[in-house]
């Protein structure tokens, strides 16, 4: 039950109704009419901005399209009552029955209450993480894993067929550098020390990779030169490397669908079919970039290269996919990429990169808009950093130092529904910090406690229920007699467990989990203001004397439950029924 698209539906109606009696000219486009709840409370349930849309198609003061819609919207037995304001919005304020009618269909729905259709089965590839498999996810990689899983459920939630990818960037040069390290690692286990030079990883995660190739390949490799070992060393520390990957995953709740692989895409022939198809469309040609802005740098020099066309699909300027000695540019494998999802048939893209890869979005959306002919859309959502906090003091990280904070390390001090629930409580593009300290504090100022200590609240009062005598399974509850829910907290907390839908799709149309944790911190906030509250005024317990009266306002706290579920799965936070 999505009551906002309900009386969205009502107006429209309406609106249509007047267009057929000739109050408004025929024909009227209503595709921009809107009803959602007004920003400040006191002046309604919900608002629509109907008139201010359709006045000036309609030829008529916005004030006088108003007025004759609301005496319209007044014949409704759901709406109590509506007025205009301002130049020509639509205030309206609904029957007590409707909210208490949303929360039996909470009831009933269960876990489904709030599942939208707008996906309609549309497949869409969520491709997330794709951390370099040079050693163990650190905590940079935390933040764009827990946005990708919850979007990627989100999407599930909103009804769209959703596969979440790992790109492997096992083609570049950084799994050269791993596989030098790897065999520094393999002449210490063999007793000798390391040579761990300037430009390798230093980690210690590489010992047991050490180790293992002495398992395998014993002492054959020693002494032997790069030519000898180190394609079979790059692809066995990859293979490790993507088995930690895994498991690191795992441990925050990751499963991924598919994961792809640079490497195979060169000497395939997929790079140069993605290329030629390009070609064919006279997108690809020679040419030389005019110099950067700004200073230039000391070894920039004009030479011809081979360019795309990315300007004439919305790019600042064309870009290079092979460098003038005849090898390709990094852009040359994430095009073959991105043309192996589009005839994979996803009907939408999205890719969560980390900030630094900002310049990235362009290109990235312009070679989409080719290969697919502008029918694939490619959102792409940067990923902002992470600072840590622990005792007031900054933790610093540094990959190839190896000095870095892993994931493993967040999540054995925290766990990982903290870990899920604080990286979703800012949104992506803006930085994020993560205190230690805080985020086990069990404050209102703790977002993740105070959205479960809710849920252990409402599972007491089920229990204190149930050990009265009073029928509290979601069947008995549905049906209770819920007209005594006529208090004004009570209706405020069913208004906010209807906008749950309404919230759903527009967090699934912007690609934006952050705002399920924002609305369960509030809903949250609603439900522990409640309780609070009937600790002055007894009428306002959740348990009565009365077992019926009882059974009403647990129907209440339970609905509130459904939905707070409902958000956390989305999160991947498992809720907490009891606090210790």
């Amino acid at each position: 039950m999505n009551l906002f698209s309900e009386i969205r539906a009502l107006v429209i109606g309406e609106i249509e109704a007047m267009m057929a009696a000739g109050d408004l000219p025929a024909g009227l486009d209503l595709a921009a009419v809107a009803v959602e709840p007004p920003r400040d409370a006191a002046h309604g349930d919900m608002a629509t901005n109907a008139a201010m849309v359709l006045a000036k198609p309609a030829g008529k003061a916005p004030r006088a399209i108003a007025e004759a819609l609301a005496a319209r919207l007044l014949g409704d037995p759901r709406i109590a009552s509506v007025e205009v304001a301002g130049p020509g919005f639509l205030n309206f304020r609904l029957q007590a029955p409707v909210w208490q009618e949303v929360l039996k269909s909470a009831l009933v729905a269960g876990s489904a209450f709030g599942r939208a259709e707008i996906g309609a089965g549309q497949k869409v590839n969520v491709e997330f993480v794709s951390a370099n498999p040079t050693g163990p996810m650190h905590v940079g990689h935390v933040r764009g894993a827990v946005f990708g899983d919850a979007l990627a459920r989100l999407l599930d939630f909103a009804g769209y067929d959703v596969t979440r990818e790992y790109y492997i960037n096992d083609g570049g040069a950084q799994v050269d550098v791993l596989a030098r390290s790897a065999y520094e690692r393999y002449r210490e286990a063999h007793g000798l020390e390391p040579e761990i030079r300037e430009g390798l990883y230093p980690g210690d995660y590489l010992i047991p990779v050490g180790a293992a190739m002495k398992d395998k390949w014993g002492d054959s490799l020693l002494g032997k030169g790069e030519e000898v070992w180190l394609s079979d060393v790059r692809d066995f520390a990859t293979a490790m490397m993507m088995e930690m990957i895994r498991e690191d995953l795992a441990a925050l709740g990751v499963q991924m669908d598919v994961y792809s692989s640079e490497k195979a895409l060169y000497g395939t022939g997929k790079i140069e079919a993605a290329i030629n198809t390009l070609r064919d469309m006279g997108l690809i040609y020679e040419g030389t970039l005019e110099p950067p802005k700004g200073k230039l740098p000391e070894d920039w020099e004009a030479r011809e290269q081979t360019l795309f066309r990315s300007t004439e699909h919305g790019d600042d300027v064309d870009r290079p996919v092979m460098k003038s000695d005849g090898s390709w540019t990094y852009f040359a494998p994430d095009i073959a990429y991105h043309f192996d999802k589009v005839q994979r048939g996803f009907d939408q893209l999205i890719d969560i990169f980390g900030a630094d890869h900002g310049g990235y979005v362009k290109r990235m959306k312009a070679v989409v808009s080719a290969l697919s002919g502008g029918k694939v859309p490619l959102d792409i959502k940067l990923i902002q950093l992470v600072k840590l906090w622990k005792n007031g003091e900054p933790f610093k990280m540094s990959k190839r130092a190896g000095t870095f904070v892993t994931l493993r390390d967040v999540v054995e001090q925290v766990g990982a529904d903290v870990t899920r629930f604080v990286m979703l409580t800012r949104k992506n593009d803006a930085a994020l910090d993560f205190d230690f300290d805080k985020v086990m504090e069990q404050s209102k100022d703790n977002p993740v406690f105070y959205v479960q200590y809710a849920n252990a609240r409402i599972n007491s009062v089920l229990r204190k229920a149930r050990e009265a005598g009073v029928e509290v399974d979601d069947a008995h509850l549905a049906a209770a007699d819920l007209s005594q829910l006529d208090h004004a907290a009570e209706l405020h907390l069913a208004k906010k467990i209807a906008e749950w839908p309404r919230l759903v799709e527009i967090a699934a149309r912007g690609n934006e989990p952050h705002r399920v944790a924002f609305y369960l911190y509030e809903i949250a906030s609603d439900l522990h203001g409640l309780w609070n509250r009937g600790n002055d005024e007894p009428g306002l317990r959740f348990v009565q004397d009365d077992k019926a009266t009882t059974q009403a306002k647990i129907a209440l706290a339970r609905a509130t439950g459904v939905v707070i579920s409902a958000g956390l799965a989305i999160l991947g936070v498992t809720p907490v029924e009891e606090m210790r």
